[in-house]
Order: structure tokens, then sequence, then C-alpha cells
């Protein structure tokens, strides 16, 4: 149809100019040797469109770990240095309140690949994590259905190239690593949580989808090195790159250089682990759990810098191949910074908990988003925004039809990078099931602006804060507002039977609390 009509339109020219006397025959061999040059005419447009909107890429930096409180960004007295987080965070738009949809690892995993909340495939706790407490946990799916359209292969519909680096940890087999979910390449992903094996942080990694390096090697760089390898062999077309840290998770290990680097930074600021802990509540026995205060752990400052470094050396990439103009930069932990276990590395205050907990700490993320053309540098938005939004915004930002069947728990965050005050959208919803290895009770959330109420599985106690006054959820204000926490429970409640949210299980006789009607 357009090359008939543009065969109509030049022989209407033809006439209109004044040659009406020209013989037909010459009229037409004249269309047919124009004709004859449509496809470099085409290619030769095509080109040149390209020259004018160069295509959209995505770089995607997942960190597994992090705290919202550990980027000087979000917080200007950490005791950490991430000036290249820091100088991206400048550079794009800051979500103060941007959240993981869980407060453990593989369910934030599945809702940025998905877009979806984690509960609707019952994958509620990090892949396989079934611990007992009073009671016994839901039932838990700990892998990502293949049926699901992840944001990889929705990029690869349209032609992109796609490369996956890092922690995978959403399936116990390789039918579920990243190869068979959308990405080209993978290197480093496969069923563990952890870099575990030799040297863990260091080559040799024993990893089965990542070759050792020389020994010593350290896997914050090398990963860095393979994402920026890729960037560089697909830089004439539009890619995907997805780079997802082993850091900032245990096993506590970095270079010996900058270990005493922060040991050092330490002693001079007079930090120690003296005052570095509190009590915070504690769901499997009488004693209270610690809680770290104070942020002045060496060997995981050394952690943080090293990721950031590797950051940077993505991000100088990008600016030596005159990329960072077509390619959006995303940025968010997969959980809240780790504080009540496992060597408690870090403090979120003034966030409550931490890692497996559902109060702020465990949930809000450092969160950042730079879409050239759109976002604006040094832009700060309060809206709340989680870990499902980011698929939609990626279609969006490249011009892609949305897969709102796929995406549905997840909206753009286009327009608040557009200067939009809010989105439209009322709530949002963490599930969470489990007794976490971080002391975390079971319970479910929901957010509404400035309000969040936490709701108890094993009795249905709830609790009710503001967090624009109170961010360290202390003051629980569920008695003096009951009209507020009917109104935000029964919605929460409506939300389980959307989801088809399971719950704690039976044990010893014992019979948990559910909801009505459940």
């Amino acid at each position: 149809m357009l090359v008939s009509l543009a065969e109509r339109h030049f022989s209407q020219a033809l006439v209109f100019c004044g040659f009406r006397a020209l013989p037909a025959m010459l009229i037409l061999a004249t269309v047919a040797i124009l004709t004859s040059w449509r496809p470099l005419i085409a290619e030769e447009s095509t080109e040149e469109r390209n020259k004018q909107e160069p295509h959209k890429n995505i770089l995607f930096i997942l960190v597994d770990d992090l705290g919202y409180m550990d980027i000087g960004a979000n917080n200007p007295n950490t005791f950490y240095e991430t000036p290249n987080i820091d100088r991206l965070a400048a550079s794009g738009m800051r979500f103060t309140d941007g959240y993981a949809a869980n407060p453990v690892c593989s369910p934030t995993r599945y809702s940025i690949l998905t877009g979806r909340y984690p509960t609707r495939v019952d994958a509620t706790n990090f892949f396989s994590g079934k611990r007992s407490g009073r009671f016994r946990p839901a039932p838990l799916n700990d892998r990502m259905p293949l049926e699901e359209v992840t944001i990889a292969e929705a990029l690869k519909e349209h032609g992109y190239s796609t490369f996956f680096a890092g922690k995978w940890h959403l399936g116990p087999t390789e039918e579920y690593w990243p190869t068979k979910q959308g990405f080209d390449v993978n290197r480093g992903g496969h069923r563990g949580g952890g870099p575990y094996g030799g040297k863990k942080y260091f080559s040799p990694y024993e990893n089965p989808r990542l070759t050792n390096g020389p020994d010593g090697e350290h896997l914050p760089d090398r990963l860095a090195r393979e994402t920026s390898e890729f960037i560089r062999e697909h830089r004439d077309e539009p890619f995907l790159a997805y780079l997802s840290f082993y850091s900032v998770h245990t096993p506590l290990m970095a270079p010996k250089q900058l270990v005493a680097k922060y040991q050092a930074k330490a002693k001079r600021l007079g930090l120690s682990d003296e005052n570095a802990f509190a009590e915070e509540e504690q769901v499997f026995g009488d004693q209270p759990r610690r809680v770290r205060i104070q942020q002045n752990h060496a060997v995981y400052a050394a952690m943080v810098e090293s990721m950031d470094r590797a950051v940077g050396k993505v991000l100088a990439c990008l600016d030596e191949l005159g990329l960072d103009d077509s390619t959006a930069v995303f940025f968010i932990g997969d959980n809240g910074g780790l504080s009540t276990s496992e060597g408690s590395p870090t403090s979120n205050l003034p966030l409550r908990g931490g890692k497996g907990w559902i109060y702020e700490g465990g949930i809000r993320e450092a969160f950042l988003a730079r879409c050239p053309g759109v976002s604006k540098p040094g832009s700060v938005s309060s809206e709340p925004v989680i870990s499902t939004d980011f698929y939609p915004t990626i279609l969006e930002f490249c011009g892609l039809p949305q897969k709102d069947e796929q995406h549905l728990d997840g909206v753009s965050l286009l327009p608040l990078m557009k200067g939009e005050p809010r989105l439209d959208r009322e709530d949002l919803f963490w599930h969470y099931p489990h007794y976490s290895n971080q002391g975390g009770f079971p319970a479910a959330a929901i957010r509404r602006r400035d309000w969040k109420l936490i709701e108890r599985f094993e009795d249905g106690r709830v609790h009710l804060y503001n967090l624009l006054e109170d961010p360290g959820e202390l003051r629980d204000l569920s008695e003096a507002s009951p009209d507020l926490v009917r109104s935000m429970r029964d919605e929460l409640h409506r939300w389980y039977l959307e989801v088809d949210a399971k719950f704690l299980q039976e044990k010893d006789g014992r019979q948990p609390w559910r909801p009505m009607p459940f």
C-alpha cells in the first residue's frame, strides 16, 4: 500500500508539473526506475533516522543485600564510600520511597523480571527457604515459572540482545536459569544465592556458569568487565545488560588493602563495636535479637566500595562509547541491609529492622533511574514506587508496547520523571508468610501514601505507622486510628484474594490465625 501510494503521488506530481504531454510509457518508465531504487532510499532513510534517534538501551544494576542507608546519595553521613553510585543518582532521579517487593532476595528478583508480585506464584521466600517457627511456613514455589514473559523476553521480541551477569537464584536446575528465561548470555547465574565454592569472592570461583579468572581475581570486577565487554560488542544494536552483583551478600570478604583502609577510617573516627548494637524484638525465643545501629564494619565497607568501583567501570564504558545519552540505567537493592544476623555488618537507622524484616529496613531500597531525554539530573521523587514498576518503565522508555497482562502489578515511572507529582496508584503491598533467617516475623503490609499497616500472621495483630513522621516505625497508631486501620486492612484482605495469598500452616496441633474468609 505504501509503495502504490508513492507511485501514485509521483505520477500525480509529474502531471501537476506540466508533463501531461509526456507519453504514458515514459512516465511509467520513470516510475519504474525510481521504484527500483526504493530499497536504497529506504535504507538511507533508516540510517538517517537512527542517527537522529539512536536505539534505546538498558543497563540494569541489582545489588544483593545493599541497605538503603549504605549509599551517600541517601545518607551523606554513611561510613561507606559510593562516589560512582552517588554520581548516578545525581545524573537522574532518586526515589526516596523506593521498595523491593519482598524483604529477601528471590521474590524481589522475580518481581523485577516479571512485573508481578511474587505472591501470585507463591514465590514468597528465598529459594528454598522453609524455616519453621511457632507454626509451619506457607507453601513455597522455589522457581520462576517458564511461562512468565520476562523483561528480557519482551525486549528480545523487538530485536534486543540480552545479557545477564552475576546472581540469579531463581530456580534449582539449569532449565530455570537465565538462558531459559530470555537472556542470550549468562555469566555466573545459577541456583545459588551466594558466591559459594573455591575462594568465593576471589577466583577460582567454582561457579558452573563462570570460568575461573587469574588466581585472586575479584568477582565484582570480573562481572563489571564481562558486562562492559558485552556492551562494547553490541554497541551498534539495542541491548539489555543486566548486572546482578553477588555483592554485598555474605561471606564477608574484600580486598585486603580496602579492608585496611576502612579499619583505619573507623579508628580515626572513633568507631568500634562497643556501642554498635541495640536490641530488637525476637520471635523465636525470649532473648532479644541484636541489631546493628552503627556503620563501622571495615570488611563490609570494603565490599560496598568494591561494588561501587565496578559500577563505575560499567558507567565509564557507556561514556567512552557515547552510549550514555541513549542508555537508561536503573539501580536497586534486592532487599534491605543485613543488620540482625550473619555478622550484622550494616545499620539501616533510622529505618527499623533489615533484611528478612517487613519493617522499612527490610524493604526500602536504594532506588535510582537515569532515563536520557526523560529524567532530569538531580531530580528526586518521594512517591512510593516498587520493583514491579521497572518492567513497564523499561518498555515505555524503549518505545515498545506494554504487556499489561504480564506486568499487571507495575506501572511506568516515566510520568514521575517527566514532572508529574504522583502516580495513578493508591496502595503497595508486601506478603511474607515465613520466619526469616534474620529474625523477621511472618506478616503482610500495605502502604497508602504516608501510612503503613502491618498485619502479623501468627495472631492477626496489626500496627499502623505514619512513615513521614515516624520512618523508624516506633509509634503504633492503630488504636488511635480505627477507621484508617479498617480501611487499609480491608484493602489488604481484598488483595490477598486477588493474588491467592497463602498463610502459615498448623504445627503441633496449633492453628495459626487466618484472615476471613480464608
